[in-house]
């Protein structure tokens, strides 16, 4: 049987754990995958575009297990009342090919999505920051501040969207977190200014200059999360060109990355190797720091085997028969399109 967990049994397990315990235990997780970076075959995701959004596959595995995402991105979606961004993934057997999850992922994508970016942040931010902008504030917004808050010690977060109410929405739901100061600011400008590290999380498909040049102070932290593919950018051609720019695989953020706008030579570093070791982060407390973080199916892998673990040991979840029992013949499929004894069970 395959453990399938949905929405509602995501939720209980992230309410049963604690949502910045849940990202913080998912940075872990995170942390100790891209350590064995060169265990995994990687390929960027393969992209099906249309003129209103992208559905896309991301793959990965390595040795013991197989993992797949399905997600789209549809920024005009929120106006027929759905999400931007949907998906659900599965993790599989590499020995057998047999699936031993199928999860939802829009949830768990804002989790460890978060939990990248705090990962990231950690290794490549002055450890002194306490003060973020938080630039877009839509479905994925309370799950950087918190993790920020949580994992880096962010005191103050300026937050600013070109819907006022999205930034009620954030309020309100961050109303209930102790510690966490939050400022409503009027204009991208405003919210960047002072702040040690900006987080930018749009979901615009276009060519947008969100973050200007003149915005940039000494020693900031960038951190681009906002959905990314061919034709979306977040941050000016000059803003990557002042800092020392960090990626996840760049194979895919060449592609759909802020760093299109760049010529194919410009160096980048992958955060894997700052994590292990290989290749420095921050050299200085001056330094410009730019994290264009796309999204990469490792982290998916990663947030799949950690949903899977804790969803067994908590007992969450349900067992379906996503494939048919083998019983006594295994060569013998045709026996489901008859009546008799064989039952499918679905297990609690």
């Amino acid at each position: 049987m395959t453990r399938f967990i949905d929405v509602p049994a995501l939720s209980r397990l992230v309410q049963d754990v604690g949502v910045t315990t849940f990202m913080a235990e998912l940075a872990d997780t995170l942390r100790s995958d891209f350590a064995r970076w060169g265990e995994f075959d990687k390929a960027p995701r393969v992209a099906s575009h249309s003129d209103v959004g992208v559905i896309e596959l991301m793959p990965v595995a390595d040795s013991r297990r197989y993992a797949f995402k399905y997600v789209n991105g549809h920024p005009s979606n929120t106006a027929r009342g759905m999400y931007t961004v949907m998906a659900f993934g599965v993790l599989a057997d590499v020995a057998t090919g047999y699936p031993e999850l199928l999860c939802e992922l829009t949830l768990t994508t804002a989790l460890r999505t978060a939990a990248t970016s705090a990962m990231a942040a950690k290794a490549l931010a002055r450890p002194d920051s306490r003060v973020m902008a938080l630039i877009g504030n839509g479905a994925q917004s309370e799950f950087q501040a918190l993790a920020f808050h949580s994992q880096l010690g962010i005191e103050e977060i300026r937050l600013f969207d070109v819907d006022p109410r999205a930034t009620d929405k954030l309020m309100r739901n961050l109303s209930a977190f102790p510690g966490l100061r939050l400022i409503r600011c009027e204009s991208t400008a405003e919210a960047v200014r002072g702040a040690d590290i900006v987080t930018t999380v749009t979901a615009d498909k276009a060519l947008a200059t969100i973050i200007t040049p003149e915005m940039i102070e000494p020693g900031m932290h960038i951190n681009g999360v906002g959905g990314d593919c061919p034709g979306k950018t977040e941050l000016h051609a000059d803003v990557l060109r002042a800092g020392k720019i960090f990626v996840e695989f760049e194979p895919q953020t060449r592609i759909e990355g802020d760093i299109q706008q760049l010529p194919a030579d410009h160096p980048v570093t992958e955060l894997w190797q700052v994590l292990t070791g290989a290749a420095a982060g921050r050299e200085s407390a001056q330094q410009v720091t730019v994290f264009d973080s796309v999204g990469f199916a490792l982290e998916d892998f990663s947030a799949l085997s950690y949903v899977h673990k804790l969803a067994l040991a908590r007992k969450i979840g349900e067992d379906v028969a996503l494939v048919p029992p083998a019983e006594d013949d295994p060569k013998d499929l045709f026996r489901l399109t008859r009546g008799g004894r064989t039952q499918l069970r679905r297990v609690a």
